[in-house]
């Protein structure tokens, strides 16, 4: 293991970087966010059951979870800017045969290559950010990827839902392609590449020895199920909110949409609280306050097993859970991938990995419960605990852990 100390005037600038970052991070929620508010619709058109819609989005999560494993080493063999424009060449492909899926089954296999080609916007995305940053800067970024983030998740099911009413839902795979072009324009034109490519490092069985590492190391382990039981419960809520609050609450496909701006909203107005307070204090001074909120929330999401549904019943608690998410996701990031220079790329695709494979596992579980209501009141708050022990283990060995950055103090007068 090696560790590259980011260069001390970066190749791009922290606005910059963000603003790709957040673009590359956002395909992935994205692409998911536009997608749920149509699976009622799409039972009625293709003729089939709800099982058989709910595998099109959990083949998107299993391909996008594990194709992450193999676009962050390849980036880090081959450079950043090549794998974006492959992996979204990908994407763009699957979202023309999603369009024209004659049935369900070219619509999932669909689903699962556009996964794996949003893959590699999460992974990459994040090794930018420590190919160039460090420290407190880091973290600035990664909140400040993460307030941007919050906008694509947050009008994404509300776009969703009105295209959905307006022109159907083959509509929402357009707009997909156009993202996939996009980001692969701002790629091209924009994005500087931040490695120096090195083909000798398309080696499985190296690869093999990289992961190995990182699922024994236990620092990054620590932080990386910190991030899975926190994040990782946003992919899982995905698959259990479009049936709680359509088919037991009765919205419509447009009212879904824009219920989930709660979500959405929370977190990116917590995003920018946490900005607020870096300014005057440590960003992992703001992690054990985040995970009050995700506990709370968890308590909340418990109790839908027991009190009557409503909107607020469901969603308040989705909203607190949201709100721990933004004030944890600066730091932990930072500290996941603090002590991999080298190996940022694999560090940063297991990271998501982990993440996404949580959100995939507890979202087959629910899936196999049958009752998505119970489902998501047993099992978020699992995942909730989990991020919860995760620190305690963290916090318990800071030997293994970055050192912890103090706030910068004024100069004493005089």
């Amino acid at each position: 293991m090696t560790d590259q100390t980011p260069p001390a005037t970066p190749l791009m600038s922290a606005r910059r970087v963000s603003l790709i970052g957040a673009l590359l991070v956002a395909v992935g929620p994205v692409s998911m966010a536009i997608y749920t508010p149509a699976m009622t619709e799409l039972v009625h058109a293709f003729g089939v059951s709800q099982s058989a819609i709910k595998m099109t989005l959990t083949l998107y999560f299993g391909g996008f979870a594990v194709a992450q494993l193999v676009a962050g080493p390849l980036s880090d063999a081959l450079g950043r800017r090549p794998i974006i424009i492959a992996f979204m060449g990908i994407y763009c492909a699957a979202s023309v045969f999603a369009l024209f899926a004659p049935n369900v089954e070219t619509l999932m296999a669909a689903r699962f290559l556009q996964g794996i080609g949003a893959s590699a916007g999460v992974a990459i995305s994040r090794a930018l950010v420590r190919d160039l940053f460090k420290g407190e800067d880091s973290s600035r970024i990664m909140n400040l990827i993460g307030i941007i983030l919050a906008l694509g998740p947050a009008l994404a099911p509300t776009l969703g839902g009105v295209l959905l009413g307006i022109f159907g839902w083959r509509s929402t795979f357009v707009v997909m392609l156009i993202l996939g072009l996009t980001i692969i324009t701002v790629a091209t034109f924009a994005l500087r590449e931040t490695v120096t490519p090195d083909r000798s490092r398309l080696n499985v069985r190296t690869l093999g020895r990289t992961y190995l590492m990182l699922l024994t190391h236990r620092h990054f382990m620590t932080t990386a199920m910190v991030m899975s039981g926190a994040l990782g419960a946003l992919y899982a809520q995905a698959t259990f909110l479009p049936f709680i609050l359509m088919d037991e609450i009765g919205l419509t496909p447009a009212q879904f949409g824009l219920g989930m701006l709660m979500q959405s909203g929370f977190f990116f107005t917590s995003s920018l609280t946490v900005r607020f307070l870096m300014g005057r204090v440590s960003a992992y001074r703001l992690v054990a306050p985040g995970l009050g909120f995700i506990l709370l929330g968890s308590l909340g999401t418990l109790s839908l097993a027991f009190g009557a549904l409503s909107f607020l019943h469901v969603m308040i608690p989705v909203a607190i859970y949201a709100i721990g998410i933004a004030f944890i996701m600066p730091a932990m990031s930072t500290a996941a991938l603090a002590p991999f220079g080298r190996e940022a790329g694999s560090a940063a695709s297991m990271m998501g990995f982990l993440q996404m494979g949580s959100g995939l596992l507890i979202g087959s579980l629910g899936a196999l419960m049958g009752d998505a209501v119970l489902a998501m009141a047993l099992l978020i708050p699992l995942m909730g605990a989990a991020a919860c022990i995760a620190y305690l283990i963290y916090r318990s060995h800071p030997h293994l852990a970055e050192p912890e950055p103090k706030p910068v103090m004024p100069a004493p007068r005089g």
